[in-house]
C-alpha cells in the first residue's frame, strides 16, 4: 500500500492535538491507532467514512471523526472519505437513495418532485421520508460493508503480490 505517500499527506497529529477546537476529545487524539496505517485500522476507517457520507446533514466529517475515535479507526483517512459527497455528487445519490427505497416500500417514485424551496422541504419531504431514511440507510450500509470487505481483500491481493515477487526474486538469485 501506499503508506509513504499517506504519511506525507496526512495531517501531523502533533499539530492537530494542539488545535483548539479538537481539545474536547482530550487524551483521545494521543492514541496511536488513530494514526497507524496497517489493514485493520485503514478497512475501520473506510467502513467509518463510507457511512458517515451517507448522513444527510452537515458536517458529517465531525461525524466520521468522532466514530474513528470511537472505534479506533485511522482517523484522517476516515474524515477524506466523507467527502465523497459533495454538492454535485450529493444530490444524484441521494436520489438513488430514494429510488431504491422506494422500490423496497412499494411507494410511487414517479409523483416525486423536487422543487428547491423552503416551502418543498417543509411540505414535499414529510411525504416520502420513508423510503428516503429506508434507502439511505441500506446504501450506507452496503457501502460500509463493502468498503470494510474490499480494503481487507485488496490488502491480502497486495500483500500475495509482494511475496509473489519476492519469491521470483531470490528464485532468480544464484
Amino acid at each position: 500500500m501506499p503508506r509513504k505517500l499517506l504519511r506525507k499527506l496526512f495531517p501531523n497529529p502533533e499539530k492537530l492535538k494542539e488545535h483548539k477546537h479538537l481539545q474536547f476529545l482530550g487524551d483521545s487524539l494521543h492514541l496511536p491507532c488513530l494514526w497507524n496505517l496497517n489493514r485493520h485500522n485503514v478497512a475501520a476507517a473506510f467502513a467509518i467514512g463510507l457511512f458517515a457520507m451517507w448522513i444527510p446533514v452537515p458536517f458529517q466529517s465531525v461525524i466520521a471523526a468522532l466514530l474513528a475515535v470511537f472505534f479506533r479507526a485511522n482517523l484522517p483517512l476516515a474524515v477524506v472519505l466523507v467527502f465523497v459527497t459533495n454538492p454535485v455528487t450529493m444530490p444524484p445519490m441521494l436520489y438513488g437513495a430514494y429510488l431504491l427505497g422506494a422500490a423496497i416500500v412499494g411507494h410511487p417514485s414517479a409523483g416525486f418532485n423536487f422543487t428547491p424551496s423552503l416551502d418543498w422541504l417543509m411540505n414535499g419531504l414529510i411525504l416520502i421520508w420513508k423510503p428516503f431514511l429506508l434507502g439511505i440507510s441500506l446504501m450506507a450500509v452496503f457501502s460500509s460493508v463493502a468498503g470494510y470487505y474490499g480494503i481487507h481483500l485488496l490488502w491480502r491481493l497486495h500483500l500475495l503480490k509482494r511475496i509473489k515477487a519476492r519469491r521470483l526474486r531470490k528464485s532468480r538469485r544464484p
